[in-house]
């Protein structure tokens, strides 16, 4: 199966959205916890597997908590070489699970988070767009660190094709940071 390395990219870059629930979740407790993760997180990646095995990028994003809604927005980009994509990513929690999109959706040039679930400090989404299917975890091994990982199914068989180790660089306000 063909991988476009741009989605890819893409959802690379709104993996820290995704991970952001790993903590606690309790019915009480999901907004504080995702406001806890706002701010900016910074750090390498690269693509382990498939066509462009061996590239290496690193994104800066600012997350958010949105107006109402139990959930976090992500706006930022990703950088590889001296090329730099904008990123942007919405996740809801909706039931006991999470729905979210990156970029413009599995409609348009990115992908949908179809479902989710959290176990301890590690979380797991179901993605999608048209027929490559995946799945992305993270772990959050103290508040200021993250590891994440990104598999794509290929025939039946999940095979992992990005690994990530953000931090936390500031917490500051995302209308401060986007002046800056």
């Amino acid at each position: 199966m063909r991988v476009n390395r741009t989605a890819i990219l893409s959802f690379a870059a709104v993996l820290p959205v995704l991970a952001a629930p790993v903590a606690a979740f309790s019915a009480d407790g999901d907004e504080q916890f995702f406001r806890s993760v706002q701010g900016v997180w910074t750090g390498p990646g690269e693509i382990v597997a498939g066509k462009y095995k061996g590239t290496k990028f690193t994104c800066r994003l600012n997350g958010s908590t949105p107006d109402g809604k139990v959930g976090m927005k992500l706006d930022g980009s990703c950088r590889v070489g001296v090329f730099s994509q904008r990123m942007s990513a919405t996740v809801e929690r909706k039931g006991r699970g999470y729905r979210g999109i990156f970029l413009d959706g599995a409609a348009g040039e990115g992908l949908d988070i179809v479902s989710g679930s959290v176990d301890g400090k590690k979380v797991t989404f179901s993605i999608s767009r048209n027929q490559l299917n995946g799945a992305m975890s993270a772990r959050l091994p103290n508040k200021d660190s993250m590891n994440v990982s990104v598999s794509v199914k290929v025939d039946r068989q999940m095979i992992r094709v990005i690994a990530m180790d953000l931090k936390r660089t500031g917490d500051a306000p995302v209308a401060t940071v986007a002046a800056e």
